[in-house]
């Protein structure tokens, strides 16, 4: 049994509305910039708090980050607020060019990310934006599991130089971490020890390796479980000490498989310490309509799919 309790399903996408009232409230600099959702990025309390100091752009997202990357200029900390499709796919020559080529201290903050946007459907549903993310120069790609985190990771952003990609998401979830856990970038947390076998997850199925670990030692399997939020820059200490002791290891994503987590712990285990590893994405599909818990089931991402993954890779080394 772990230690961790759902305090309550909140969806990750408001604590990072409520990390940045707070910003707000604390940080004159920060300014909130958004594409038509306000109500969905839950920025609508910073706008009613700061209306000098948020910018409602329309559906310009192109726009909107050239806007952003010019406020930094003057010392302005911009926030961007849309769906994680539109605040990569559709605007990465603008990311690339005017943010990350030229270094701007933008923080690019993208909700309804993954399968579990759910029924907006394959259009909305991007699984491919930690990808593009990760691979541009001096980006920072973070991916919070629970509401606390977020609103944490929204808080800590703001300090980091540089700009950074936030992704969290749209469905209500499990809130387990403390309140008060410090949020470092770049740091994994320890969620579960054990001996048998490595649970590495971000985002939503961080969760679900909690239940697998616990299905798993019901069956005198010791599994250890790491929060990876930071995917970029990726905390190969924690990996490479617990693989020492396991010597096998799942990756768990709501992410493509190909340039996800998983591949960025694969690259860095083959540099350094070759490890048998089982991978738990989306295996080069498009999403579809559908609730985010048939969507998570339907593709394979769920406690039971991690559990299995896990017995795969024990079987292995």
């Amino acid at each position: 049994m772990n230690n961790y309790v759902d305090q309550g399903a909140k969806d990750t996408r408001s604590g990072f509305g409520a990390g940045l009232l707070e910003l707000g409230r604390i940080n004159p600099n920060v300014v909130g910039l958004c594409a038509d959702l306000t109500g969905s990025l839950k920025m609508g309390d910073f706008k009613e708090e700061f209306p000098d100091r948020f910018i409602q752009v329309g559906i310009a997202e192109a726009n909107m980050m050239g806007i952003a990357a010019g406020l930094t200029i003057g010392g302005k900390i911009p926030f961007t607020g849309t769906f994680a499709n539109f605040s990569t796919g559709r605007v990465y020559d603008q990311i690339r060019q005017s943010i990350a080529y030229s270094g701007k201290n933008v923080k690019i903050c993208a909700s309804h990310a993954g399968l579990t946007l759910g029924e907006d459907g394959a259009t909305h549903q991007i699984l491919e934006d930690i990808g593009l993310m990760k691979m541009l120069p001096g980006m920072t790609v973070i991916n919070p599991c629970d509401y606390n985190q977020t609103k944490a990771a929204t808080l800590a952003i703001a300090e980091h130089k540089g700009p950074v990609y936030l992704r969290f998401g749209r469905p209500k979830v499990p809130n387990f971490t403390p309140a008060d856990q410090a949020f470092e970038i770049g740091k994994g947390i320890l969620l579960q020890e054990g001996n048998d076998v490595t649970l590495v997850a971000t985002g939503h199925l961080v969760w679900k390796a909690l239940e697998a670990a616990e299905a798993l030692a019901k069956e005198q399997i010791s599994a250890e479980v790491i929060n990876i939020h930071t995917i970029k820059p990726l905390d190969e200490e924690i990996i490479l000490n617990s693989v020492s002791k396991t010597n096998c290891l799942v990756s768990a994503e709501e992410h493509m498989r190909f340039g996800g987590l998983g591949e960025s712990i694969s690259g860095m285990l083959a540099r350094k310490r070759p490890t048998v590893q089982e991978f738990v994405a989306v295996n080069d599909r498009f999403g579809e309509s559908g609730t985010p818990a048939q969507l998570l089931e339907k593709y394979g991402l769920n406690g039971q799919a991690i559990a299995a993954a896990a017995r795969r890779a024990i079987e292995r080394k």
